[in-house]
């Protein structure tokens, strides 16, 4: 059986793939090498700039199959009958860390969803946490620079996290989910994934409803303390990649149910508190959880940064029925996530497989740019309108109108009856067991006891006596004892 030809990549012959050119025996390099320029001006860009953000991640190919009927809450395609499967990609990630960060790490976990839907790619993009840090996106680098590595020592440094939570009280119910036993997933499979903001559905009558994701994961939760992760860590710091890869490779496919609450727009108001506010959630006994589908993974991707790595998710990406809300993160989001990849990897990102649409074909005006493919959109005109049966606009909206009113300008979030910082970050410490609570607090006391300064400490203690009395009270003698050691 004859070998393959290795070749150049203009397709030419190598005649030898161990020796570079040279000058006679044992003399200078010549730069007309052509395999040997090739290969190392080839190998000099093979990474690209890694997201600031989500960097390190995981990812997955599946199918989303519906099992219940809400047509009468949305008429995306995608959801339209029981049965229905569509294919997705899903992506999972940390979210602080850099991309040669361990997985095993204390960190909300990314849990993003790519439907390929016939109508077009629906992107959900979530974490592993109901809610987030803060409410509104101008705040967000702020938060993320607070998070990562400062400028100075290359570390991160608790003076900085604990210094901006401590100025951002709306904070306290997330740190109180992060500190807690949910803080660091045993694997991305035994973990919930939530779409997190609130987002529209439209039906076939033009009725709009908010709706919160809920993606519970059938496989059970299952969680690492802070001593179990540092070992895992140790052992093997691609952890929940190598679980992920190997329990596919096994045929063990995880998956995860689908829920969705529902609130008619016209309630939102109304409500007790902000429905648009993302540091918060909606209890269920307010909009109990009603099951849409199961997502499932079953194929793990032929190359990692072909298709994880290069995977481009954006919250804008809606399909006919979805739509947003006016949840100010969300909002940010519908420009932030997009302009990134574009960044990162052109203009022309959605031309690749695992980003181009897979059940329909896109069709638009969009030409050239870094990467254009040959042959991108042919002879065809490249405006809109023309005379030459190029695309045409549908006139229908994918989801319903948003009323607004008032004058511009930079607003606080209007304010209803309930709204509140601390309360539900109250709530949630108060469900919790008395081993779950004592876990909780000696993991804020572990971070908290490392900063430098004393009035950084009391802001943040003021936020869990807010809370809680019992909570602020056992944190606070927690990190007195652990800065007397």
């Amino acid at each position: 059986m004859s070998k393959r030809v290795l070749t150049t990549e203009s397709g030419a012959p190598v005649a030898d793939n161990q020796n570079s050119a040279s000058a006679g025996v044992g003399g200078p390099l010549l730069i007309q090498d052509q395999q040997l320029l090739e290969k190392l001006a080839r190998f000099n860009r093979e990474r690209i700039p890694e997201r600031v953000v989500h960097a390190r991640g995981s990812g997955a190919y599946g199918y989303f199959e519906v099992t219940d009927d809400v047509t009468g809450y949305t008429h995306a395609d995608f959801l339209k009958s029981t049965g229905k499967r569509t294919e997705v990609f899903v992506r999972f990630s940390t979210v602080a860390d850099s991309l040669g960060g361990a997985d095993a790490v204390r960190d909300p976990r990314g849990f993003a969803v790519k439907f390929y839907t016939e109508e077009g790619n629906y992107d959900l993009v979530g974490n592993n946490t109901p809610v987030f840090f803060i409410k509104d996106p101008i705040k967000f680098p702020d938060f993320i620079h607070s998070q990562k590595r400062d400028p100075f020592t290359g570390k991160q440094e608790p003076d900085n996290v604990w210094d901006f939570w401590g100025h951002s009280p709306e904070a306290t119910h997330q740190v109180t989910w992060l500190m807690g036993d949910r803080g660091i997933p045993a694997s991305y499979r035994h973990m919930n994934g939530y779409g997190s903001h609130t987002y529209q559905w439209t039906n076939e009558q033009g009725e709009a409803f908010f709706v919160k994701y809920h993606f519970k994961t059938n496989q059970g939760i299952r969680c690492l303390s802070t001593e179990q992760a540092q070992e895992v860590a140790g052992k093997d710091a691609n952890s929940h990649q190598t679980d992920l890869l190997q329990a596919i490779e096994r045929g063990v496919n995880p998956s995860w149910t689908l829920y969705v609450q529902i609130m008619p727009a016209a309630e939102a108001a109304d409500y007790r508190f902000n429905p648009f506010d993302l540091t918060k959630v909606w209890p269920h006994k307010d909009y109990p959880l009603r099951r849409v589908g199961r997502l499932v993974l079953d194929r793990n991707p032929d190359n990692v940064f072909a298709e994880v790595e290069q995977a481009a998710f954006s919250p804008n990406n809606f399909v006919p029925g979805i739509g947003p809300s006016p949840d100010k993160m969300l909002q940010g989001r519908l420009f932030a996530y997009a302009d990134a990849q574009r960044y990162r990897l052109g203009v022309n990102h959605t031309l690749l497989p695992v980003n181009a649409p897979r059940a329909t074909a896109a069709d638009n005006y969009g030409r050239d740019g870094f990467m254009a493919l040959n042959g991108q959109g042919r002879h065809a005109k490249n405006y809109e309108p023309n005379s030459y049966d190029g695309p045409v606009e549908t006139g229908r909206p994918l989801s319903a109108p948003l009323a607004v009113n008032g004058h511009t300008g930079t607003h606080e979030a209007p304010q209803h009856t309930k709204d509140d910082d601390f309360f539900q970050a109250g709530e949630l410490y108060r469900l919790m067991s008395e081993d779950e609570k004592s876990r909780l607090v000696a993991n804020i006391a572990g971070g908290l006891s490392q900063v430098s300064r004393d009035d950084v400490i009391e802001r943040n203690l003021a936020h869990f006596h807010a809370a809680d009395p019992e909570y602020g009270k056992r944190v606070e003698e927690a990190v007195r004892a652990l800065r007397e050691d």
